[in-house]
């Protein structure tokens, strides 16, 4: 049997197997789909992977080091469904002669809307009262409107944009931070401001601990956090101790340190914390599109045109 030129190693939860993306796939040659568990394991990884000439990441939680491309000699690139990074030693893959792209963009406005949905439903406590009154109860207290409110977007990319464009048109005051052009001053004095704040940066060793213990004793006593971003952009003891001791409002959370989640994980105790599992960008549309156009990414490197590529080969 021929070796494969594309293996999908980590396609779990599965959304690539027998998808339009797929079928798409197996047009350019012979592919390979692991939709159960244990890319999140470098050897497992590596297996995977075998001989292909070309990987489509699908999820995180697959860590392409420099080890996994050392004993993959006859990979040469990998194309990501989305926009992160974070799992790929970039460096490693340049040095190694692979080329890696993404999807910028793909899940943008599916992600921006989520993060506005993560505000509301933890602002209005949505989640706490659902279950109160299904418990029998009838419960009437103070709830958070976004009207007037200041919402302070950290990262200016398409999410964060749009982000801002839909602050601004349910009648928010918004403040944006961009990693490329603004000061720490500027940052404190927009988590001083915020009433809502939410992140849209990509995780680099710069944004790692984004927010920590000082940024968020900066917070208001009422505010609300949102991260859609990556886990690791807020220190996760930094967040359970404002949640424990109320230094901020609530939190509504899309991403997480260790994912998925494991039972009894100190977060699940918090009833002002509205969590959904990195899901922000799941819709049929996103999905669709973005796997189609990871694989067209793929068409074109193969065509010596490769698109939306983060690193090419080192020379």
């Amino acid at each position: 049997m021929a070796d494969p030129l594309i293996a999908v190693p980590d396609d779990f939860p599965s959304v690539f197997e027998k998808s339009a993306a797929h079928e798409a796939a197996r047009k350019l040659g012979e592919t390979v789909v692991y939709a159960a568990r244990g890319a999140d394991e470098e050897p497992e990884l590596i297996k995977r992977i075998g001989r292909a000439r070309v990987a489509i990441n699908i999820r995180a939680h697959a860590r392409f080091s420099d080890g996994v491309f050392a004993a993959c000699p006859n990979l040469k690139m990998v194309s990501i469904w989305g926009t992160g990074t974070d799992n790929i030693d970039l460096d490693a893959a340049g040095r190694r002669g692979v080329t890696v792209c993404n999807t910028p963009g793909a899940n943008a406005f599916a992600v921006a809307e989520h993060a506005l949905a993560l505000m509301l439903a933890t602002g209005r406590k949505l989640v706490r009262i659902d279950r109160e009154m299904r418990g029998g109860a009838w419960p009437r207290e103070m709830l958070i409107q976004c009207l007037g409110k200041t919402l302070g977007v950290f990262g200016t990319g398409t999410i964060g944009a749009r982000v801002a464009a839909l602050g601004t048109a349910i009648g928010m005051e918004v403040l944006a931070w961009s990693a490329r052009k603004d000061s720490a001053s500027r940052k404190e004095e927009i988590l001083r401001a915020a009433d809502f704040v939410t992140l849209h940066l990509r995780l680099t060793p710069e944004t790692r601990g984004f927010l920590g213990r000082k940024e968020l004793s900066l917070m208001k006593r009422t505010a609300i956090l949102v991260n859609t971003g990556r886990g690791a952009l807020v220190e996760r003891e930094a967040l359970l101790d404002a949640l424990a001791t109320k230094k901020i409002a609530g939190a509504g959370l899309d991403v997480f340190h260790d994912e998925p989640l494991k039972p009894g994980d100190p977060i699940l105790g918090f009833d002002t914390v509205v969590l959904s599992p990195h899901n922000a960008g799941q819709t049929a549309e996103v999905v669709r599109d973005g796997l189609l156009r990871a694989v067209n990414n793929v068409e074109q490197f193969l065509k010596g045109s490769p698109t939306d590529v983060v690193v090419a080969p080192v020379k």
